[in-house]
C-alpha cells in the first residue's frame, strides 16, 4: 500500500477529518485532525482510526500503524504541525 491508499480509505470511512500519512509497504504513521475527536479519550480516538482500517489490518495489507489524533484546536499547537 501507498500513503495515498491509506489516506483514501480513511477519507472514505471517517467524515470531516484531515489526514496526514507517512510510511510505505505495510507500516504507516497516521495523523488525523478533525472535530470528530472532540471529547474522545486518546484510546477512543485510536479505536476510531483502527476501526476504519480493520479490514486492511485483518488481511495483513496494513501491519504497523502509529496514530496521532487531534482536534483542529489541538492541531494548531501540535509539534508535528510546527513546520507546516
Amino acid at each position: 500500500m501507498q500513503p495515498s491508499d491509506v489516506k483514501a480509505l480513511l477519507e472514505a470511512r471517517i467524515d470531516g477529518c484531515e489526514f496526514h500519512i507517512q510510511g510505505e509497504g505495510c507500516n504507516f504513521q497516521v495523523i488525523a485532525v478533525g472535530e470528530v475527536f472532540e471529547g474522545l479519550t486518546p484510546v477512543k480516538r485510536q479505536q476510531l482510526i483502527y476501526g476504519a482500517l480493520s479490514d486492511e489490518i485483518a488481511s495483513g495489507a496494513l501491519h504497523a500503524i502509529s496514530i496521532k489524533a487531534y482536534t483542529p484546536s489541538q492541531w494548531q499547537s501540535a509539534p508535528e504541525n510546527a513546520g507546516a
